[in-house]
């Protein structure tokens, strides 16, 4: 299972979301998503990951007059299952993990883009991710 949210936000914060199709081998196609429920759970993960990561570094470059265009965050998730696992079949053994990918739109200098690479980590869902929460039923 593989999957893929790309997501481009411009400095005036209008946000374009766009997918691969989950159930097509090729993730290199993405497409516009025209509502939300045309993503999958998985899907939506990732698409409030990217979010999330456009916002927090539009609004440091604007707070901090960093001249940002816009920013392209390419997520995708995959399970990523164990090389040297003889049983893997039967143990499911495999590790999940979201790849974040960022392009930075604007005339920035080395010094401004390692600070956006810094900044795009402050995002809350990441921490979340990173962190791990509880979930409670009742």
């Amino acid at each position: 299972m593989s999957e893929r949210v790309v997501v481009y936000q411009d400095k005036s914060f209008r946000t374009n979301f766009r997918a691969a199709d989950p159930h097509e081998e090729d993730s290199d196609v993405v497409e516009n998503v025209m509502h939300l429920h045309n993503l999958t759970p998985y899907g939506m993960l990732l698409a409030s990951l990217a979010a999330c990561t456009a916002i927090v570094v539009n609004s440091y470059a604007q707070n901090h007059g960093i001249p940002l265009k816009g920013v392209n965050v390419d997520a995708s998730y995959d399970r990523v299952f164990a090389e040297d696992c003889d049983d893997c079949d039967e143990n499911n053994i495999y590790e999940e993990i979201i790849k974040e990918k960022l392009d930075f739109e604007g005339d920035l200098d080395s010094k401004q883009l390692a600070r956006l690479h810094q900044v795009a980590k402050a995002c809350s869902i990441r921490k979340l991710l990173e962190n791990g929460i509880r979930v409670q039923s009742d």
